[in-house]
C-alpha cells in the first residue's frame, strides 16, 4: 500500500480507532483489502478505547478523536507523549480548526487529515509519517522563499543560484532540491536555465486530487546539473488566479519528497501568497539599490510584518550593490539607514557574469568559478553556525499543513 511512495516496507501495521461507522469503512476499504497490509481497529470514543491499542510493532497509528472532547485530549497527550514518534501518529478530526490544530501540533503529532478523507490522502500521510520515522527525522526540506519588492530587481537570477548552492551542498554533498516558480504568467526559471517548463496547470487545476507523486515525476524539468525545476509555460496576457488547493497540494507533495526547495514568487499578491510565505523558512525579499527599491522594500517589510506576525524572519536582499565612496549616489551607510536590521545582504553588480549564465542556460559558478555573486549568496545561505539559531526551526507534516490551510 505504500509503496506508492516509494517506502521500502516487508509488512505494514495500521493500528487505528474509529468512533464511527463512517471512518471504520474508510479504513477497512482502504488498508483492509491489501494482503501486505495488517489492519488493527478499535472502534469506540478514543479516551474510551485506547487501551485496547496494542501499538507495539506497528507503522502507523491512525486515531479519530473528537476535538470537543476534553478526555480525547487528555488521553492523546499521554498517549503521544509515552509513543514519541515511534510508531508515528495521525489524528482525524471532523473539521479544520486553528486551535484544534495548534493543540495537535504542540503534542507532536506526525499528521492529521480532516474527516471526510479520501483513501489516497489518508494513505500518503501516513506514508510520509512512515518514511519519516523510519529515516528517524521528522524534517520535511528546508523551504527558502524569494518575494520581489518590485519587478525587475533580479529574483530568479539570486533564486535559482540559491538552488544551485543548496544542490551542491554545504559540505559538498549533493541535496535533493528542488526549484519551484510560482509566477505563472510571467515566469522565467526555465528560460534561464534553458528548459521546457513541463507543469500541466490544465490539467490538474480541475482535479488537484489527482496530484500524486508519479504525475508530479512527469511535470518535473531537469537541469544537468541535477536541480529539478517545477514550471509553468508563461502565459503574459493571462491573469491566473489559481485555487488555493491547487499550489498548496503542490507544495505539501514537493515538500514531502525533497531535502531543499526554493520558490520564485510573483510580485502580485494572490489567495495562497500569505500560505507561502508563512510556511517558509527563510524569505528572503529582493530589492535593488535605488531610492524607490529601498522605499518599497521598506514599505513592504512593514506590510509583511503586520499582516504575518508568526511568519519567519524578513530577510532583504539588496541586489546590485556598487559601492560608492566619493560622487553622488547610494552609499551603504543609507541602505543600512533606510532598511535597518531587516538588511540581511548585498549582492553585487556583476551585469557581464550574469547575462552570459542567463544565455548559457548555466549557474554562475559556471562561467567564473568562485564569483563575487556567488561568494556573497554562499554566506547568506550558510551562514555561520552560530547565527544559524536565528533561522526557523523545520516545520512537521502538520506545521506544513496549518500554516497552508491558513
Amino acid at each position: 500500500m505504500f509503496a506508492r511512495e516509494n517506502i521500502e516496507v516487508t509488512k505494514t501495521r495500521v493500528v487505528a480507532q474509529s468512533r464511527d461507522a463512517d471512518f471504520e469503512r474508510l479504513l477497512r476499504g482502504t488498508f483492509g483489502m491489501d494482503a501486505k497490509v495488517e489492519l488493527s481497529i478499535a472502534t469506540g470514543a478514543f479516551a474510551e478505547t485506547v487501551r485496547k491499542l496494542e501499538t507495539t510493532g506497528a507503522t502507523v497509528v491512525i486515531l479519530d478523536i473528537d476535538p470537543a472532547s476534553d478526555a480525547d485530549f487528555s488521553t492523546l497527550n499521554a498517549l503521544t507523549q509515552r509513543l514519541g514518534n515511534a510508531p508515528p501518529v495521525i489524528v482525524a478530526i471532523p473539521a479544520f480548526d486553528v486551535s484544534v490544530a495548534r493543540q495537535l501540533l504542540q503534542m507532536r503529532v506526525a499528521d492529521f487529515v480532516v474527516k471526510p478523507v479520501a483513501p489516497l490522502d489518508l494513505v500518503r500521510a501516513c506514508a510520509r509519517a512512515a518514511q519519516s520515522a523510519k529515516s528517524g527525522s521528522t524534517a520535511e526540506a528546508q523551504i527558502y522563499t524569494f518575494l520581489p519588492a518590485a519587478g525587475g530587481v533580479g529574483l530568479t537570477t539570486l533564486a535559482i543560484e540559491t538552488a544551485m548552492l543548496l544542490l551542491k551542498g554545504e559540505s559538498g554533498v549533493k541535496t535533493n532540491t528542488c526549484l519551484v516558480d510560482l509566477d505563472f504568467q510571467h515566469g522565467s526559471c526555465c528560460d534561464y536555465l534553458d528548459l521546457e517548463p513541463r507543469l500541466d496547470l490544465d490539467e490538474i487545476e480541475p482535479r488537484p486530487e489527482r496530484l500524486d507523486r508519479q504525475l508530479l515525476e512527469v511535470m518535473l524539468s531537469e537541469h544537468p546539473s541535477g536541480l529539478k525545476v517545477i514550471a509553468a509555460p508563461s502565459r503574459p496576457a493571462e491573469m491566473r488566479n489559481f485555487d488555493f488547493e491547487v499550489v498548496t497540494r503542490l507544495l505539501d507533495l514537493v515538500a514531502s519528497h525533497f531535502d531543499n526547495i526554493v520558490i520564485d514568487v510573483p510580485r502580485t499578491w494572490f489567495a495562497w501568497t500569505d500560505s507561502v510565505l508563512i510556511g517558509s523558512n527563510r524569505l528572503f525579499l529582493v530589492t535593488e539599490m535605488t531610492v524607490p527599491g529601498l522605499k518599497h522594500a521598506r514599505h513592504l517589510t512593514n506590510v509583511i510584518r503586520q499582516r504575518l506576525p508568526d511568519g519567519p524572519p524578513l530577510e532583504v536582499i539588496v541586489n546590485r550593490f556598487e559601492q560608492r565612496l566619493f560622487g553622488p549616489g547610494l552609499r551603504r551607510a543609507d541602505i543600512e539607514q533606510a532598511l535597518g536590521d531587516s538588511l540581511a545582504a548585498t549582492i553585487p553588480n556583476n551585469f557581464r557574469l550574469v547575462s552570459e549564465a542567463i544565455d548559457r542556460g548555466v549557474p554562475l559558478d559556471e562561467v567564473k568559478a568562485g564569483n563575487n555573486i556567488s561568494q556573497a549568496l554562499t554566506k547568506l545561505v550558510f551562514p555561520p553556525k552560530k547565527s544559524k539559531g536565528a533561522v526557523k526551526a523545520v516545520p512537521t507534516p502538520a506545521e506544513r499543513k496549518l500554516a497552508l490551510a491558513r
